[in-house]
């Protein structure tokens, strides 16, 4: 309740709408990533409704205070280059029957690159949960969230669909945002 209060006095005094309404459960991805400032901002989106989500953070911000932080905000430590524990890990979480939300930035990074990654996809085929489309775009002050959706067997109209969402929206700083596409999009994750 604290946090939901906190929420909504922060996305009103900053001026912000609220858009959409926040799933039951689900992959929720968060985009553009394009500032250290999203993990508030997903935060804010989710906790304006109630939600507490998990959200996969890059393992070397857990060290010191800001891990004791990071964990207590829901966040989970993601090793980049052996990520299938913690994947095995959610997927079982998410079927203990409670209502399960985590947070993805697919992008990946800050900077600008060339390819989303495409854990979002592999994480809800093998939950079975939903993939919601999350954001927050300054220039037009709202956040919140989009379509919800289950993949299909056809990546590209997915990531067609997941496109045509987040190609008006700008984050933070909008030259580092990456384009929604993932490096094969002929085959399934």
């Amino acid at each position: 309740m604290i946090r939901q209060r906190l929420a909504r006095f922060i996305v009103r005094r900053a001026g912000y709408e609220m858009v959409g309404e926040v799933p039951e459960t689900g992959i929720l991805v968060g985009a553009p990533h394009t500032s250290n400032w999203d993990f508030v901002t997903m935060l804010l989106v989710m906790w304006h409704d109630g939600a507490h989500p998990r959200v996969l953070v890059k393992k070397q911000l857990f060290r010191g205070p800001l891990g004791w932080l990071l964990r207590r905000f829901g966040g989970v430590p993601l090793d980049r280059d052996n990520a299938s524990g913690v994947v095995s890990d959610l997927v079982e979480e998410s079927r203990n029957g409670e209502p399960f939300r985590l947070i993805i930035a697919a992008e990946g990074t800050r900077t600008k690159g060339d390819y989303w990654k495409s854990g979002f996809l592999r994480i809800s085929r093998e939950t079975g949960l939903p993939i919601t489309l999350a954001f927050f775009d300054p220039p037009t002050k709202t956040m919140g969230f989009g379509p919800t959706f289950h993949p299909s067997d056809d990546v590209k109209a997915d990531m067609d669909l997941v496109r045509a969402f987040f190609a008006d929206k700008h984050g933070i700083k909008p030259a580092n945002a990456t384009e929604p596409r993932l490096r094969d999009e002929t085959r399934a994750p």
